[in-house]
């Protein structure tokens, strides 16, 4: 009886910090694309601004925006999964009887697993290829820029395995204060 408690205590002590670390996770995810999109916002409405009223741009605006864009991509790929945004074709699972659609769903997030797993290793691969190469106007390593690959990858991964058991036993996604997918999709 007293294991029983132990293990109890410690399974409900390792569920708090888990959902502890989850809350973190999403904000920290959540703050990176918000200040993402802030600076590609701000270099391009100065760029413009420039242009317009003293023909004269910033030479490296437009490449600095390109390359916060595949990091706004990337890194935002993990909560539009976590709240059920990327599009999906929903009719199958709806016409299969319960067990069989549950067996869908765990196909579907096993071949999401290894699709994000595949894009974590490649996106390492990739930027050890190119890590000598430069970007033309700043002068910085495109690894950089094809860092967002692989750390945008396993942030999805990430969110999916916080949202897997919701996803495939309920087709769940997680809805709070700030984003609701059944809200939004009906727009």
């Amino acid at each position: 009886m007293v294991a029983i408690k132990k293990s109890a205590t410690i399974f409900s002590f390792a569920a708090s910090h888990m959902k502890t670390f989850e809350n973190y996770f999403v904000a920290v995810n959540k703050w990176l694309l918000i200040i993402i999109l802030a600076v590609m916002s701000v270099i391009i409405f100065a760029n413009v601004v420039l242009r317009y009223t003293t023909s004269i741009s910033i030479e490296w605006a437009e490449e600095v925006a390109r390359h916060l864009m595949i990091w706004l991509t990337f890194i935002g790929c993990g909560p539009v999964l976590r709240y059920g945004g990327h599009i999906a074709v929903e009719n199958l699972q709806d016409a299969l009887p319960r067990k069989a659609a549950i067996a869908l769903r765990i196909f579907i997030a096993l071949l999401i697993f290894a699709l994000f797993v595949f894009f974590t290793w490649f996106g390492l691969e990739y930027m050890d290829r190119t890590q000598y190469q430069q970007t033309p106007a700043t002068q910085i390593s495109i690894a950089i820029i094809y860092a967002g690959l692989p750390l945008g990858a396993a942030m999805t991964l990430i969110h999916l395995l916080f949202i897997m058991k919701g996803y495939v036993f309920e087709r769940k996604f997680a809805s709070d204060a700030q984003f609701d997918a059944t809200a939004s999709a009906s727009l």
